[in-house]
């Protein structure tokens, strides 16, 4: 009976460690996944951050190179010539441009997915406000042509636009800026030119055309497109200062 007793107590005992086991194994079975999911999500945000250090550091390169060249078209440029008052206003605007661009990129480095929207609304509305000022200037108007807007602001699709925080807040600025492109557009349609005129008529049609652009693609915009979209932007901004750059040696010509 004791042996017996014995046999049963072992038994159990037996099966409570195979139990528990049991139990361990479950345990860790469920746990790689859990902590490869973490490891692998590191390892993505890693990634992003050395892919974004990257772009930063391809712009300074860009960054030095473009002031580089705009030295050595300093340093070449003709003094007291007839046309220096002209060259020297050329070369001034690109200078404060190129500080400006600087700036942007400094700027870059710290944006955010909390602050990225807020930064890249007031980029493009300075930009429109620039571009605006010089269509005014060109078309001899104190004021574009009101275009009007629906009452009902709609979004790209053509629904009304989401109550959502950022898309809303996308909407809405993306159906006023698009009706200040218009605006200027329609300016410079009335606008006749020849020569060298026409070649400045169709330089601010590009620009304005330009900004037409990067609206309609904020368009579809979300917010996990952060980076992305303000990466272009600081990129298209330097390759417009580098073709402004390119374009001091027109005065020599």
């Amino acid at each position: 009976m004791r042996i017996r007793m014995i046999t049963i107590v072992s038994a159990s005992a037996l099966m409570l460690g195979a139990g528990a086991c049991s139990r361990e194994a479950t345990v860790e079975r469920r746990d790689p996944p859990a902590a490869s999911e973490t490891a692998r999500e590191a390892d993505r945000t890693a990634e992003l951050q050395r892919h974004r250090k990257l772009e930063l550091s391809k712009m300074d390169d860009r960054i030095a190179a473009l002031e580089r060249k705009y030295e050595e078209k300093f340093a070449a440029s003709p003094r007291a010539t007839s046309g220096a008052n002209a060259t020297a206003g050329l070369r001034n605007e690109v200078k404060s441009d190129m500080d400006d661009v600087k700036v942007a990129v400094n700027n870059l480095r710290t944006t955010t997915a909390e602050n990225w929207w807020d930064r890249h609304e007031a980029a493009l509305r300075t930009a429109f406000d620039d571009i605006e000022s010089d269509v005014k200037r060109f078309a001899g108007t104190r004021a574009l042509p009101v275009q009007k807007q629906s009452a009902r602001v709609a979004d790209a699709s053509g629904q009304p636009v989401s109550t959502a925080p950022f898309t809303s807040s996308r909407d809405k600025f993306v159906v006023e800026m698009r009706a200040r492109v218009d605006a200027m557009n329609k300016t410079l349609d009335n606008v006749k030119a020849t020569g060298p005129r026409k070649t400045e008529l169709n330089d601010l049609h590009a620009r304005v055309n330009k900004l037409g652009e990067d609206i309609d693609r904020l368009k579809s915009a979300s917010a996990e497109d952060w980076w992305d979209v303000s990466q272009s932007r600081v990129n298209d901004y330097i390759e417009r200062v580098e073709k402004s750059v390119a374009r001091l040696d027109d005065n020599k010509r």
